[in-house]
């Protein structure tokens, strides 16, 4: 399987520990986790944390993709398929241990620098991921949660075609959740 690809402007490489950069820069930034953590993080509490960031399961197509723009070789953000924890305030990493994919939803999700904002970016990866979910891995469906204030984001996983569930239980909140299957997505 295939875990590199990209599309018109992005390349998705499976994020590794030369990423420790972009991490800072992405979870040291208060603006950029607002929707996704309470708090920021150091950088010596990211280089504890990156190995958990960089496991994968089900040979390789669950975990997170770095996001660069081919046209600037800059690293703007990450994408993920990744367990949706519930009653979890993160994801369980453990379940990235070995070949198989979580019996549990698996939701679709980005984190872009500030930088890399109002550009068609967010939908750009969303949508590359979808595709390879539904075109290199065994899922039928996939899911997405966001924060309730988070328009933006919600905007984006509508225009990927990702339909409202209304609200859902997911990282220990009652929040909106966003759901495909394969065969709505080949209908798009």
């Amino acid at each position: 399987m295939k875990l590199c690809f990209e599309t018109d402007r992005l390349q998705f490489d499976p994020l590794s520990l030369d990423d420790l950069d972009l991490t800072v820069e992405q979870f040291g930034d208060p603006e950029v986790v607002k929707h996704v953590a309470d708090r920021t993080y150091t950088e010596a509490e990211l280089i504890e944390e990156l190995p958990l960031y960089i496991r994968r399961a089900g040979d390789g197509c669950i975990g997170i993709w770095r996001l660069t723009e081919k046209a600037t070789g800059e690293k703007i953000g990450t994408a993920i398929l990744l367990p949706m924890p519930i009653e979890k305030d993160d994801t369980d990493w453990g379940l990235l241990d070995g070949g198989d994919i979580s019996d549990g939803d698996i939701e679709v999700d980005y984190i872009l620098k500030r930088s890399a904002w109002g550009k068609g970016f967010a939908t750009e990866a969303c949508t590359r991921m979808l595709r390879f979910a539904f075109e290199a891995t065994p899922l039928d469906v996939v899911v997405a949660c966001t924060a309730t204030d988070n328009t933006a984001s919600q905007h984006v996983l509508t225009k990927c075609g990702m339909k409202p569930l209304g609200t859902i239980r997911a990282y220990q909140e009652d929040i909106p959740g966003f759901r495909i299957t394969k065969d709505e997505w080949r209908r798009l």
